[in-house]
């Protein structure tokens, strides 16, 4: 026979179910207001139940552009993911080795972090704009999403470098691996999993960066700024389609670097399990 839980279990529960309602309660809200009928409004009651929201995301809108904003979001996440995957990476190997300055640099890394968002943006706007630059979200928003993604991912990195086990260099280069077939074969291998998670903090935060992209974006928005933007000029529900749409979307790209690990995670064991039978 089982004992009865205690209490605070339950009080435990009760809390955490409260957590879960608050953080996707609106999310849910806005998934459930993006099915109103053709006649139906932004808020509850809704009237009638179909897919009209849906279907009318995909015509032209008379104000706003979704999907060019969409595809500048997708090429500059891309653009973000990549570059923090493979600066956060080379950051992690410098840092291995104590060097003249490095905790300077570590702090001034840092620091990009605790920095209001709204005034990195508006700095790298004034720098952009006085050095007679073009502000434009594929170079000025660019690296002022930099600012925001580049420290997350070299925190990463220095977490895995510091319980890398160096052996495997060393065995590595004993068998006459050069530097360059070392990192190649043997350290990326290894790391790989936390890359995949660099590379999906770098997407997630450059896709819904908002502050940041505020003021170095130009004239053309990302779509979190095409979404502020319809805040205020649309009044149906197309909106919350709009945002039911990105809600799935994200949850895809999380899905897919998920089953990138799991795949990943398959092959790793395949490779032992190879290698142990042909030791037999």
């Amino acid at each position: 026979m089982s004992e009865p839980r205690p209490k605070s279990f339950y009080a435990l529960a009760t809390f955490f179910a409260l957590f879960l309602i608050f953080l996707y309660g609106p999310t849910i809200t806005i998934a459930i207001l993006s099915f109103q009928g053709p006649g139906g409004g932004l808020t509850f009651p809704m009237r009638g139940v179909s897919l009209h929201w849906f279907r009318d995301l995909f015509q032209e809108q008379a104000v706003g552009d979704i999907w060019g904003s969409f595809s500048r979001s997708f090429t500059l996440g891309l653009m973000v993911m990549v570059t923090t995957v493979v600066v956060s990476v080379m950051g992690g190997l410098a840092f291995r080795k104590r060097f003249k300055g490095s905790g300077i640099l570590f702090y001034l890394i840092i620091t990009s972090l605790v920095i209001p968002s709204i005034l990195v943006s508006l700095g790298v706007g004034l720098i952009w704009s006085q050095s007679g630059l073009n502000v434009h979200w594929s170079t000025s928003g660019f690296g002022a999403q930099l600012t925001w993604t580049l420290p997350f991912g070299l925190l990463i990195m220095f977490a895995v470098f510091n319980r890398f086990d160096q052996s495997y260099e060393e065995a590595a280069r004993d068998l006459g691996a050069s530097p360059w077939q070392t990192i190649r074969h043997v350290v990326l291998p290894i790391i790989a999993p936390s890359l995949i998670g660099v590379a999906l903090f770098g997407f997630t935060l450059s896709y819904d960066e908002f502050a940041r992209t505020l003021l170095t974006s130009g004239s053309r928005n990302t779509l979190p700024l095409e979404i502020f933007g319809m805040t205020t000029n649309v009044t149906t529900p197309v909106i919350f389609a709009l945002g039911t749409l990105t809600t799935v979307f994200s949850f895809l790209v999380i899905g897919l670097f998920l089953l990138v690990v799991w795949w990943m995670d398959r092959r790793r064991k395949a490779q032992g399990s190879d290698a142990g039978q042909g030791l037999v």
